[in-house]
């Protein structure tokens, strides 16, 4: 898969990756950036600090606690909680947890965060929540302090690229090979696989698998220039239309002439969502019911409602598409 940002992904629709494959990732939670459940350990001097941690970030998670600082405090917590957050030198969280871990895809993930809230530090599962809430962090004050390579580099990790999508890593330890092909610009679109069907790949292909089997695609258009508030208001629309809401978004899809619409990537950022960009021939493939000038003029068919379909597991439309304060044009698919 490339990407043109952060937030925004451009995929094929015809090639593989959607099936089941070996490893010890398949659970829904492990599809990267992802921690839910977290706790602040934090020295008794500082639990004021740990408060306006939960303060500040608290509602962005399902739950966030404090806890006390002891010797055994990670042990004796460990397995309970996707993320910890250290409150203290890095020395010591390292020291506490290092004989506990076992499985980047299984350990919990931890971040260090120094007593003024000046650096935030993912020591590890940066992939897997760590990245995460450093980046939630930096709203305190802090920097975050990302050393995996594909952050370091600004490129989108194969995890990353998978919570875009609404997907997770089925076959894990495939992902040390794709991360170096995304480092070297080697590793190209995330293909699609529709079933029933069987694939087979080696170890160096990542398999991800939709987390939601009832989800639904943003197909989306746009006038050059739209800015954030647009998409955002008119994605919302759509959603109250269908009595959707953003839970049930897999990822926002466009083509690939609109993949760099800046308006559309931030507000895309805004709701924690991916964007996927189908190329010309993949949304003439699944051409919607709508007539559009676009295919007179440029020779594409209407991005929204192609891409909508396109985006879909099953391909089908919810709805055709509507215009948006003539700037923006949505349609759903699933």
């Amino acid at each position: 898969m490339s990407t043109d940002s952060d937030n925004g992904t451009n995929a094929s629709s015809t090639d593989a990756t959607d099936d089941s494959g070996g490893g010890h990732c398949s659970t829904a939670d492990s599809d990267g950036e992802v921690a839910e459940e977290i706790a602040v350990i934090s020295f008794e001097r500082k639990l004021d600090t740990a408060e306006e941690i939960v303060e500040e970030i608290g509602d962005r998670y399902e739950s966030i606690d404090v806890i006390e600082y002891h010797g055994d405090v990670f042990a004796e917590h460990w397995g309970e909680y996707d993320c910890f957050v250290g409150l203290m030198a890095s020395g010591i969280a390292m020291r506490k947890t290092a004989p506990l871990l076992d499985d980047k895809w299984d350990d919990p993930a931890i971040v260090v965060i120094d007593e003024e809230l000046t650096w935030a530090i993912p020591i590890t599962g940066g992939h897997h929540g760590a990245n995460q809430v450093a980046d939630d962090l930096a709203t305190l004050g802090a920097v975050p302090a990302m050393t995996t390579a594909s952050e370091a580099a600004d490129k989108q990790g194969v995890e990353k690229q998978a919570k875009a999508l609404s997907a997770h890593v089925v076959n894990g330890d495939s992902t040390v090979a794709t991360n170096l092909a995304v480092l070297d610009d080697e590793l190209g679109p995330v293909g699609r696989l529709d079933g029933p069907r069987a694939v087979l790949v080696d170890d160096d292909v990542t398999v991800l698998k939709r987390n939601l089997d009832d989800g639904v695609v943003l197909g989306t258009g746009s006038v050059s220039g739209a800015d954030k508030g647009r998409f955002l208001d008119a994605w919302d629309r759509a959603l109250s239309e269908v009595d959707r809401d953003w839970a049930d978004v897999e990822f926002v899809a466009t083509g690939t002439r609109k993949a760099d619409e800046e308006g559309l990537l931030a507000a895309a950022a805004t709701r924690d969502v991916g964007v996927v960009a189908f190329d010309k021939e993949t949304l003439l493939e699944f051409e919607g019911p709508t007539p559009s000038k676009a295919k007179e003029l440029i020779g594409w068919p209407g991005v929204a409602e192609a891409s909508a379909i396109a985006g879909g597991a099953d391909h089908e439309l919810v709805t055709e598409k509507t215009s948006y304060e003539n700037e923006v044009t949505v349609a759903v698919g699933r």
